[in-house]
C-alpha cells in the first residue's frame, strides 16, 4: 500500500520535477496499455437533446513504439464491445445490453471491433495522423486518428512497468459506414440517435522490458 501511495503521489509531480529526476524518455520497443490509465469512450447525438457519452473497459493494443523514425511505427488494438458501460443505473432493465445489442453494436454477432494501421503521418512536432483499418460489425473501412503525444519516460524506479509513453487520439465515424443504422434521423430531422460518432482515447503505453539505466 506504502509503494501505491509513493506511486500515486510521483505521477501528480509537476513536469519540472519529474525532469530533475533524470527519467529519461521511452526508448524504442512493444508497448501495451496500462488498464489503470487506458479510456475509450464514443459521443453521438441523442434527439438532438444531448450528446450521449459511453465508454469499454476492455481494451488491448500493441504498439510498436520508436522515437527516432515515427512514421515507422505501427499499432493493433482490440476492443471488446461487451465490455460497454453506459452507467445507466436502471433496474428494469440493461442498458449496456441494449446499446452493445442487435440493433447497434451488434456485439452477439461481433463481439471485438479492431484497428489495425497502416501508415503515420506526421502533422506537427508531436502530432500526427494515423491511418488505418477498423473493423465494426464485421465491416472494415479505413479511417484516420489525429494521434497527440503527450510525453513519457524511460525509467523511473517506483513505477513496476517500466517505460511509460501517453497519448491522446479521436476520430469520427459514420455509422451507418459499418451497417450499423437503426434510428438514425430522416434528413432533416434530429428524432433519433445520429450517424455520426466521435471516438476518443487517452491511454498510456507501457514498456516492461525497455532497458534500465
Amino acid at each position: 500500500m506504502f509503494r501505491a501511495l509513493i506511486l500515486t503521489a510521483l505521477l501528480a509531480l509537476p513536469v519540472a520535477a519529474q525532469e530533475e529526476m533524470d527519467l529519461g524518455s521511452p526508448p524504442a520497443g512493444t508497448y501495451r496499455p496500462d488498464p489503470a490509465h487506458t479510456r475509450l469512450w464514443f459521443i453521438v447525438d441523442h434527439l438532438g437533446f444531448s450528446k450521449y457519452m459511453a465508454l469499454f473497459t476492455k481494451v488491448d493494443a500493441v504498439l510498436q513504439f520508436d522515437p527516432d523514425n515515427p512514421e515507422a511505427m505501427s499499432v493493433k488494438a482490440t476492443v471488446d464491445l461487451r465490455s460497454l458501460e453506459t452507467h445507466n443505473p436502471a433496474t428494469d432493465y440493461n442498458f449496456n445490453e441494449i446499446v452493445s445489442g442487435e440493433d447497434l453494436l451488434n456485439a452477439p454477432a461481433h463481439p471485438e471491433a479492431t484497428f489495425v494501421s497502416t501508415s503515420v503521418a506526421l502533422t506537427g512536432e508531436n502530432t500526427a495522423d494515423v491511418t488505418g483499418d477498423l473493423t465494426l460489425n464485421g465491416v472494415t473501412k479505413a479511417v484516420v486518428w489525429k494521434a497527440s503525444y503527450n510525453g513519457g519516460w524511460g525509467h523511473m524506479p517506483l513505477d513496476p512497468m517500466g517505460a511509460r509513453a501517453g497519448f491522446s487520439l479521436e476520430t469520427t465515424i459514420k455509422r451507418s459506414d459499418f451497417g450499423i443504422d437503426f434510428g438514425i434521423p430522416e434528413p432533416g430531422s434530429e428524432m433519433g440517435v445520429g450517424e455520426d460518432v466521435q471516438i476518443f482515447v487517452e491511454v498510456e503505453m507501457v514498456n516492461p522490458d525497455a532497458p534500465k539505466p
